[in-house]
């Protein structure tokens, strides 16, 4: 249910591709060790790239933001699902296609570096496209919807229903696509996770023969790795939660789990057991009467392997999820990594 791996994951391969949000950063502010697990990462030799669903900022303004954040970054580090979402119209309308332009500075600026000429929501076009922004006019996406319900063809940035922010977790561009595609009965083209062109656009630019895809979400980030045939670290520092790791179906697992960043640099040892519980690093995990416990003491990398795998295999079992209102998640500063 997770693979082992005896070497380092930058050893293992040679191409990290890093969600942002719940990653790397949430909000304005990086997440505790990022910088310094990301220096060592690049030292050891593997490569980074920064991969986002948001297409509300250039990568120009996402690797500044990274810079401000201690983690040295440039513009071809960055990867979004806006240009993704140009390189598809790109292949469908070729150079010089005119696109309804319905988000933010990030989705504009990657159709007319693939070529494209954004317009105006009553211009003329091949094509609308959408990403997320926040000062996308209600107007504005009143008039998509009625252009897209009469036949004008619609891709998607993304479809992230939520999007992790300072003051919480808020809606994202999925909810939009949703409204839309509600009213217009039209299903997009989707470019970003977990639809794979977000995945093959940044081997592309970026390279890379072994990629591993590093997330915090189970609906976007892993459904996406799996979906581009690539292996994926789940770390707990965003979106996914206690509850959202043990309820995960088989297509939402990932292949490495780690609490943070920190998992790249280190090996990874899979559970061993079965029905009399699931053993790793000194913890011991098993649902008792659909109940989940975990005894004993050891990194804290391996208490979240021992929990993932013990609650998989009572869901895949018995089709109910294990009950973890009496489980805590250990200090990492008590249980070390």
């Amino acid at each position: 249910m997770l693979a082992a791996s005896t070497d380092p994951l930058t050893t293992a391969y040679d191409l990290a591709m890093l969600d942002l949000d719940g990653v790397v950063y949430v909000g304005s502010d990086a997440v505790p060790g990022a910088a310094d697990h990301l220096r060592a990462i690049r030292d050891s030799g593997m490569r980074t790239a920064f991969v986002t669903n948001n297409a509300a900022r250039p990568p120009e303004a996402v690797a500044a933001h990274l810079t401000e954040l201690g983690i040295t970054a440039e513009a071809g580090d960055v990867v979004t699902s806006a240009q993704a979402a140009a390189h598809l119209l790109r292949e469908r309308y070729g150079a010089g296609a005119r696109v309804v332009l319905l988000g933010g500075d990030g989705l504009s600026a990657a159709l007319v570096e693939a070529g494209l000429a954004p317009v105006g929501v009553e211009d003329d076009a091949v094509a609308a496209v959408s990403g997320y922004g926040p000062d996308v006019l209600w107007s504005d996406i009143m008039r998509v919807a009625v252009r897209v319900r009469e036949g004008l063809p619609w891709l998607a940035s993304n479809a992230d229903a939520t999007i992790p922010t300072s003051f919480g977790v808020a809606p994202g561009h999925g909810v939009l696509v949703e409204t839309l595609a509600r009213f217009t009965g039209v299903t997009p083209v989707v470019a970003g996770k977990p639809q794979r062109p977000l995945l093959d656009e940044t081997v592309r630019r970026v390279g890379g023969r072994r990629p591993l895809l590093v997330g915090d979400r189970l609906d976007t980030d892993i459904e996406g790795a799996r979906n581009a045939e690539v292996d994926s670290l789940l770390v707990m520092t965003g979106v996914t939660g206690l509850s959202e790791l043990v309820s995960a179906p088989p297509g939402r697992r990932p292949t490495y789990l780690s609490a943070d960043l920190h998992g790249l640099l280190t090996s990874h040892p899979a559970p061993v057991g079965g029905r009399d519980g699931w053993r790793v690093g000194g913890w011991e995990a098993d649902v008792r009467e659909g109940r989940l416990t975990v005894s004993g003491a050891g990194a804290l990398d391996d208490w979240w392997r021992a929990v993932a795998v013990a609650a998989w295999s009572h869901l895949d079992a018995t089709g109910t999820v294990a009950d973890i209102t009496a489980l805590g998640i250990p200090d990492a500063t008590r249980v070390g990594r």
